[in-house]
């Protein structure tokens, strides 16, 4: 992440990387697989709000934001966050892409996931 962060920091300009150079040729080889959507809920829920558009995406990465942080300070469970992120996409009704209906619903879902938490153990 060190590199996606400096090149965001330091748009458009570029300097030398902190990082040493990938060389995919010293990597060997790679194998990909068909992600397993059952064992990692959270990319399921990223497709979903990819096909509903709108606000739905605002809605994931907001819900899903607060249920780290809630994860990371141990007030959930790991499953904790697909769980709120899921329930959050479920409740919202997703919105046109405009400023005011993103922002009005990344406030609602940080809102949501931080009431239905305290309301009840995950």
């Amino acid at each position: 992440m060190r590199l996606p962060i400096q090149y965001a920091l330091l748009y458009p300009t570029r300097r030398e990387a902190p990082v040493r150079r990938l060389s995919l040729a010293d990597v060997g080889s790679l194998t990909f697989e068909p992600p397993d959507r059952e064992r990692f809920p959270a990319l399921e829920l990223a497709y979903e709000a990819a096909r509903l558009g709108g606000t739905a995406p605002a809605v994931l990465n907001a819900a899903n934001e607060v249920a780290v942080e809630l994860f990371l300070a141990e007030r959930i469970g790991f499953t904790g966050i697909p769980r709120l992120v899921e329930r959050a996409m479920a409740e919202h009704v997703p919105q046109p892409a405009e400023l005011d209906n993103i922002l009005a619903a990344d406030a609602w879902a940080r809102n949501a996931v931080r009431s239905w938490s305290a309301a009840a153990a995950l």
